[in-house]
C-alpha cells in the first residue's frame, strides 16, 4: 500500500511552534508521523512565500521544518495558477485570499491525497471541500480531501 501524499499548508508551520494553540500537539504529532514514514509530505513555493512574511527568526524556524522532515517543495505551476483562478471566478475562494486557492490547486495538479490545514476561513470548510472537488472533477483532477491535523493523526486508542 502506498503512503498517502499530503500537502502541508502554511498554518501548520505556524502551529508547530505555537504551543498556546489548541492544535499544537496534533500538529507536532503529524510531523512525527511524517518522520516515521506514515505520509509522504509536500508543500509549495506559495507556502514558502507566505512564511517569509514572518519575522526572520520565526521564518528560519518554520523553514527548517522542511529540511528536518524531508518535505518536498512543489512549484506553483501555470496549471495550478489557472485552477486557482477558477476557484476564485466560481466564488469558492475570495480574490483577496487567492493564495488559499493556490494551495488547493497545487495539491490537485500534483495528484496529492490530502491537504492538511488549520485555515478554517477558506480551506478547511465544507463549501470549499465540495466546490473545489467539483471544479477539480470538471477540469480533469481528483478531489483532494481537506482536513485539519486533529482529524488525521493517530490517537492512542486508534
Amino acid at each position: 500500500m502506498r503512503k498517502q501524499r499530503i500537502y502541508l499548508e502554511t498554518t501548520l508551520f505556524n502551529f508547530y511552534f505555537d504551543e498556546d494553540r489548541e492544535a499544537h500537539a496534533a500538529t507536532v504529532k503529524l510531523f512525527q508521523e511524517i518522520a516515521a514514514g506514515k505520509y509522504e509530505a509536500f508543500t509549495s513555493g506559495a507556502v514558502i512565500e507566505e512564511l517569509t512574511e514572518a519575522s526572520t527568526e520565526k521564518y528560519e524556524k518554520m523553514f527548517s521544518l522542511i529540511g528536518e522532515y524531508k518535505i518536498t517543495v512543489l512549484s506553483v505551476s501555470e496549471e495550478a495558477e489557472k485552477l486557482a483562478d477558477i476557484y476564485v471566478s466560481e466564488s469558492v475562494i475570495p480574490i483577496k485570499y487567492r493564495t488559499d486557492g493556490v494551495h488547493i490547486a497545487v495539491a490537485a495538479v500534483n495528484d496529492l491525497d490530502l491537504i492538511i490545514s488549520m485555515n478554517f476561513q477558506h480551506i478547511v470548510k465544507r463549501k470549499t471541500k465540495l466546490a473545489t472537488g467539483s471544479i477539480n472533477a470538471i477540469n480533469g483532477y481528483r478531489a483532494v480531501e481537506i482536513f485539519n491535523p486533529m482529524e488525521v493523526v493517530e490517537n492512542e486508542s486508534d
